[in-house]
């Protein structure tokens, strides 16, 4: 006897889902960011810079969910632009040190306020105990072995 084959919903399909809930979450950002003429991708570094300080390129892949290769040419641009500084490691020449620059911090400070908007709209829909309890279960969600 075949085994019958059972399709979820694309409306309970957990990456659809994913999909969906980052698009609506993404749609404001996006706009702030047009205004700016900013990409997500130097958003998420500027992010990471603010709140780690100087740090490995790897370390900033990994905190703002980016390929290391795009990351360097994402890099190349930001010091282009003068947003960022990059040095080599004095202990560790293989490794590439990245720091926000004056520049950075200015465009990151006079967009702050605007972003804590959008999470504060966010959590006042949704309610702080239901945005944690997401959070919390989107982080336990990492964890799941495949």
């Amino acid at each position: 006897m075949k085994a019958q084959s059972h399709t979820r919903s694309i409306s309970r399909s957990l990456p659809i889902a994913l999909l969906r809930a980052r698009e609506t979450v993404m749609a404001p950002v996006r706009d702030m960011l047009q205004g700016i003429q900013m990409t997500e991708q130097k958003w998420r570094v500027l992010r990471v810079l603010d709140e780690f300080g100087e740090v490995e390129q790897s370390t900033i892949a990994k905190e703002a969910c980016l390929l290391l290769p795009s990351l360097t040419r994402i890099l190349r641009t930001m010091e282009s632009e003068g947003q960022v500084t990059r040095r080599q490691d004095s202990h560790d020449k293989r490794r590439t040190m990245v720091r926000i620059t004056g520049e950075g911090h200015r465009i990151f400070e006079e967009n702050r306020l605007v972003s804590h908007e959008i999470y504060a709209n966010i959590e006042e829909q949704m309610g702080r105990h239901k945005l944690d309890r997401l959070l919390d279960l989107l982080e336990e969600l990492r964890s799941v072995k495949f």
